[in-house]
């Protein structure tokens, strides 16, 4: 049985497991490869304390991802589709690696965060 997300640490095994599917992801993969390379050393912390802070409340985050996300808008244009997959992708790795009420909210707070940025990134 799959346990739920109840750490830091179950949050880097998913962050991590997730990012292993995009970079290798044929919708969205080359948005990290090709549009912005990623220097993953410093990208992954980055992440671990977005979703650690979006889960837990922890305060370990302190950054704007609209603006990020904008320079990337501006360099090459995302899609329905592109948000689609990256959804699917993370959904799929909670799915498989967790289960339980944090790992709901987690996708839930993932389905919103897209839903926001596809609404002002694609007026």
């Amino acid at each position: 049985m799959k346990k739920d997300i109840q750490s830091r640490m179950d949050i880097e095994v998913l962050v991590n497991k997730f990012y292993e599917k995009v970079r290798e992801d044929k919708t969205i993969g080359h948005y990290f490869h090709e549009i912005v390379p990623v220097d993953w050393e410093k990208h992954l912390p980055i992440m671990y304390n977005f979703w650690e802070n979006i889960l837990f409340y922890t305060g370990t985050y302190s950054g704007n991802p609209m603006l990020q996300h904008v320079g990337i808008h501006e360099k090459h244009p995302m899609s329905v589709n592109d948000f689609t997959q990256w959804n699917r992708l993370f959904n799929e790795t909670v799915d498989e690696l967790f289960a339980g009420n944090q790992a709901e909210t987690i996708k839930q707070r993932a389905q919103s965060i897209s839903t926001v940025m596809q609404i002002k990134l694609l007026k």
